[in-house]
């Protein structure tokens, strides 16, 4: 049997001493597409990060295929929200892709025909091999978002978190950006989203993750979205549960 995905336990992260994330012990398996949900200022951000240790924890352990962060970091890709990129930054798109290639270049190496024809490959599955050369503050904010998903194809993970990867994006985007997630997990990759809009999430998740800076449920859509569920999550902030999902 295979070590799942993620293991957390007792995971707790606290700023300036306020608990903004308590106690949270799950379990993630292989090839599942997960969406971490919540109203605002729950701790979905800092669930995600804490999870990768760029925010310190306070306490609590977690493991990535059985073994530590340090152990798998190449294995592990990240898109960050996208306010919290610098888009002035001199680079272009390819250049951008191709960042995603270096975990698995030898030191001091710089990628090559190889790994310049693989990042083009990447940016084709996004549908932005045509904007190659274009710099990454000239595009639009859907067109930002396939790039950091195509520089993380090029990393050839096999567990992907992003960080409310929908926000500020067109519709074409967002379908482009939820198919390929999709089709990762067929190839039985395993991918972990914040998310906001649950209108969406039975659409789009397989299990969710819902979160008030404590873990309120964990577990597929069905039994996420119940009433009483949902009212403890959002505290009176939900507006109607239907067969469509929720809405807040």
């Amino acid at each position: 049997m295979k070590e799942p995905a993620i293991s957390i336990n007792d995971l707790h992260v606290s700023y300036y001493g306020n608990e903004a994330v308590k106690g949270v012990s799950l379990t993630v398996n292989r090839g599942c597409l997960v969406g971490i949900i919540g109203p605002n200022g729950a701790g979905k951000s800092t669930f995600l990060k804490a999870m990768l240790n760029l925010i310190p924890r306070d306490k609590g352990e977690v493991k990535v295929f059985g073994k530590t962060l340090k152990e798998v970091r190449k294995k592990i890709a990240y898109v960050p929200q996208r306010n919290n990129i610098d888009w002035d930054f001199p680079i272009t798109v390819l250049d951008a892709v191709l960042i995603g290639t270096y975990p698995h270049l030898k030191l001091f190496r710089r990628p090559k025909k190889k790994e310049k024809e693989w990042a083009m490959e990447c940016l084709q599955r996004v549908g932005m091999q045509d904007f190659s050369k274009r710099q990454i503050g000239e595009l639009s904010g859907g067109q930002q978002q396939r790039v950091f998903l195509a520089r993380a194809l090029a990393q050839q993970a096999d567990l992907f978190f992003l960080d409310e990867p929908f926000v500020g994006v067109d519709i074409s985007s967002e379908e482009t950006i939820i198919n390929i997630l999709k089709e990762l997990c067929l190839q039985g990759k395993t991918v972990i989203v914040v998310h906001h809009d649950l209108s969406k999430a039975s659409d789009y998740f397989h299990q969710l993750i819902l979160l008030n800076k404590e873990l309120i449920s964990f577990g597929t859509v069905d039994e996420v979205f119940k009433q009483d569920v949902i009212e403890k999550a959002y505290k009176g902030q939900f507006a109607f549960i239907n067969e469509m999902g929720v809405s807040v």
